[in-house]
């Protein structure tokens, strides 16, 4: 359990740059140029970011019973079972060979969640939560991660062989700083990352967000034995262009997996800035604590021509949520109206406008 009172939430813990907006519109501006670009080449419109997917997979959610009550908040202050989807993908806005060994990431869609509504989800009944297999965001604030977005809008879905060559490059140096207790978030980011299996990582929010009456960060964490055994696992990615869509759908179809949702209040407002998302918060100071379990059953994680219409069908966004889990912190912010952007977009392209699932029946 947490060993210090934890911080409350109030407003003032957000400070809202002046030139925000601006930050925003070279944001949106880039994100029009990767849904553009990619829609182009593919004839179909893709996600602005993470368009690639490994797997999706359905499961149960279930909030932990007799939680303290600094934990029992927002949607873990009711005990009990919802229904889960998520979805496994790579950061990229698009959709690059394997051997791009880029983050991971994972997005969570937990339904029939009651409470007051975030902005822009009102009358839906799901919460949201995206993740990345790395504890802290690549960009401080929102000018840094508008300045990332620019340089990957003008290197969407293009010089696909350039990139396998430098992902190949930056894995080695990358590999060669964590020998030594090094490690760069960038050369990750620009495909450094080690092509791991996706189902032995743990998947972080990286960014902060409201937990109630408090302030926290959240986290997936495979627990079933069979996904902890892949921690660490190197894929094969070699001449293989869908390799972990391969390895996620061999172990779920025959396995499924067990996962513990953590939470880690902040307990510290210097040392565990709101506003600077690449700080990682000290788990000494505060460690993750568990909250909820997901529990996927064994399933065909992809099948082609079936699964591509459920990630069609699908959207996600952190502001996809109830208020007591409101995003905070700039880039959490700016990813609101670009997120919405982006889901607008393909339903328009695709002739298939968005919907919030109301239960997993609903969804192809």
């Amino acid at each position: 359990m947490p060993s210090t009172n934890p911080v409350r939430f109030d407003p003032s813990v957000e400070t809202i740059a002046p030139d925000e907006q601006e930050t925003l519109q070279s944001m949106k501006d880039s994100f029009q140029e990767i849904l553009e670009t990619t829609s182009e080449d593919y004839g179909h419109a893709v996600r602005s970011v993470h368009a690639k997917a490994h797997g999706i997979a359905r499961g149960t959610f279930t909030v932990a019973d007799g939680l303290p009550p600094e934990l029992a908040q927002g949607i873990f202050a009711t005990p009990g079972q919802h229904e889960a989807i998520i979805r496994i993908s790579t950061n990229a806005g698009d959709i690059l060979d394997d051997s791009i060994s880029l983050p991971r990431g994972l997005a969570l869609k937990i339904l029939d969640v009651e409470g007051a509504r975030l902005p822009g989800s009102e009358g839906d009944t799901t919460q949201d939560f995206i993740m990345v297999n790395g504890p802290a965001f690549s960009a401080a604030d929102s000018k840094a991660f508008a300045k990332n977005l620019k340089l990957l809008a003008k290197t969407t879905d293009r010089f696909e062989g350039v990139k396998k060559a430098m992902s190949a490059t930056f894995r080695v140096v990358e590999s060669a700083l964590e020998a030594v207790g090094g490690k760069s978030a960038t050369l990750t980011t620009l495909g450094g990352a080690k092509p791991v299996h996706p189902l032995g990582e743990t998947f972080y929010s990286q960014t902060p967000f409201r937990f109630g009456d408090y302030i926290a960060k959240v986290a997936l964490f495979p627990v079933s034995p069979e996904l902890t055994g892949l921690t660490g696992d190197l894929v094969d990615i070699t001449a293989r262009p869908d390799a972990l869509r391969e390895v996620v759908r061999e172990e779920l179809v025959e396995h499924g997996g067990k996962w513990e949702f953590r939470v880690q209040l902040n307990t510290d407002l210097e040392k565990m800035p709101i506003e600077d998302a690449s700080v990682v918060w000290d788990e000494a100071e505060s460690p993750f604590v568990t909250v909820a379990t997901l529990d996927v059953p064994a399933q065909l994680s992809w099948e082609h021509g079936v699964t591509d219409h459920t990630d069609d069908a699908l959207s996600y966004s952190i502001w996809h949520g109830i208020t007591a889990h409101q995003p905070l912190g700039g880039v959490n912010r700016v990813r609101k109206d670009t997120y919405m952007q982006s889901a607008s977009f393909r339903g328009k392209f695709n002739g298939c406008p968005m919907h919030q699932p109301a239960k997993l029946a609903d969804l192809a």
